[in-house]
């Protein structure tokens, strides 16, 4: 073979070589890679308060199943549809949620091999065609009016030495990004509703009337159980209930009015429809029908034979706030479950009995009223005529006359503002059941021995 010939060869084989290494360069070198990083992922979305929707899809390995959670401005009013379009106090919170996914950026380039998506941790959670249950991600979404898409992300673990960053993807694509993500995105049902269960403040409780009767379920007969009544007067907490006041546990009194005014929700349940109209802005005896006093049953409350009365399983404890409130809460049945299960009963009925990691919770109704008497009304002026002459022609007494009825407009507006919280409170107890923590019922449920000094 000559020299010619061989050194055809040689330049036909690197041809080919040159070739192949043009076809099989690695993605993640070649300049296209990299053409769109640092720009946003979706660059139309701008306004944060276009949101009107969020929802993510967690995914957990244990089950091998989703636990989806949603937040949508529905009917005038947010509310979470997993728990039977419950309000929810979600507009900043979304907001504040919505600006943060707005500032996520394709910061770095990683991969656009499929089979880097486990390691990464960015598998769509809903992909039914994926093998495994590793690897998955959250995914969040975003919509605004009308359900268009306005964000929809699949957010992975953590990237290794990078504080803040985390593997991103975009449902349908292959390629991934290491982004810095700044989300407070919380699918606990808790958090995204008011925390508070009865909108006061432990300085504001000015009594306490406990009353630890039980039922007789198969009479629906109240058994009498103790009473004890605490009495609030300049942050000193008395009692008459004992035999002597000074052996009242002050700490456990004020113990009690805190829990009180922090009392979590943990779950609710709606109650039917004629049982929450016939409880809005009604106190006293109520009329129900069969099907409400079977969801009352259920939840371990009864309607005395004697007198209708509304009585609980475990007694109630009535509270008397500053604001002119009178709360009644209600004990019922006990219930034992976790996550969905006790904060929407899904996942099957509540069973009845403790086991695993299962937690003790307990039903609660409430009620409230609201009584203009607790907040005492000012005397009233002697005169009006103040309100006819200018400051200059003024007498002594009519700017006595003036104070005073400054001081009666000041009591009217905190009476017309008592009585629109109890009928905005009132509205809303009446629609559901409760459920709190079995931690924070006896903290409530205290007996005389339990408040008595050791």
């Amino acid at each position: 073979m000559n020299e010619l010939k061989i050194t055809g060869i040689f330049a036909g084989v690197a041809l080919v070589l040159a070739i192949l290494a043009f076809v099989f360069l690695p993605g993640r070198i070649t300049p296209e890679a990299f053409m769109d990083q640092g720009e946003k992922f979706f660059p139309q979305f701008t306004d944060p308060n276009q949101a009107t929707t969020l929802e993510v899809i967690e995914f957990d390995e244990q089950s091998g199943s989703t636990r989806p959670f949603k937040v949508t401005f529905n009917g005038g009013r947010w509310t979470i549809p997993s728990h039977y379009d419950y309000p929810a106090d979600g507009k900043d919170r979304l907001a504040r949620t919505a600006a943060g996914v707005i500032d996520i950026k394709k910061d770095d380039y990683r991969t656009n091999v499929v089979a880097d998506h486990e390691a990464c941790g960015v598998i769509d959670p809903m992909d039914q065609t994926a093998p495994g249950l590793k690897g998955r991600g959250s995914r969040i979404t975003l919509k605004g009016e009308g359900g268009n898409v306005l964000a929809d992300f699949i957010i992975g673990k953590t990237v290794p030495e990078r504080e803040g960053f985390r593997f991103v993807r975009i449902p349908g694509e292959n390629r991934v990004y290491a982004s810095r993500v700044d989300l407070d995105i919380s699918t606990q049902f808790a958090d995204w509703i008011e925390a508070s269960l009865l909108e006061t403040q432990a300085n504001k409780i000015q009594k306490l009337a406990l009353d630890n009767y039980s039922v007789n379920e198969r009479t629906a007969s109240l058994q009498p159980g103790e009473k004890i009544e605490l009495d609030n007067l300049n942050d000193a907490w008395t009692t008459r209930s004992l035999a002597r006041s000074a052996d009242l546990d002050t700490g456990k009194v004020r113990q009690l009015a805190k829990t009180l005014a922090e009392l979590s929700i943990v779950g609710v349940r709606p109650k039917p429809k004629g049982l929450s109209a016939s409880l809005k802005g009604v106190a006293g005896t109520i009329e129900m029908t069969q099907e409400d006093q079977l969801s009352l049953q259920s939840k371990g409350f009864y309607l005395a034979r004697q007198d209708g009365r509304l009585l609980s399983n475990e007694g109630d404890v009535k509270v008397y706030s500053s604001d002119g409130i009178i709360y009644t809460l209600r004990f019922g049945e006990v219930l034992y479950g976790s996550g969905l299960e006790v904060s929407a009963g899904q996942a099957g009925e509540e069973s009845s009995r403790p086991g695993g990691e299962q937690s003790a919770n307990r039903y609660l109704f409430v009620t409230c009223d609201f009584d203009p008497r607790v907040i005492a009304e000012p005397p009233k002026p002697a005169s009006m005529e103040f309100q006819n002459k200018p400051d200059s022609a003024l007498t002594q007494f009519d700017k006595e006359c003036r104070e005073v009825n400054r001081k009666h407009q000041e009591w009217e507006r905190k009476v017309q503002t008592g009585r629109e919280l109890s009928d905005r409170l009132n509205a809303r107890f009446a629609e559901w059941y409760y459920v709190i923590s079995d931690d924070s019922f006896k903290k409530i449920h205290l007996s005389k021995a339990e408040l008595t000094k050791s």
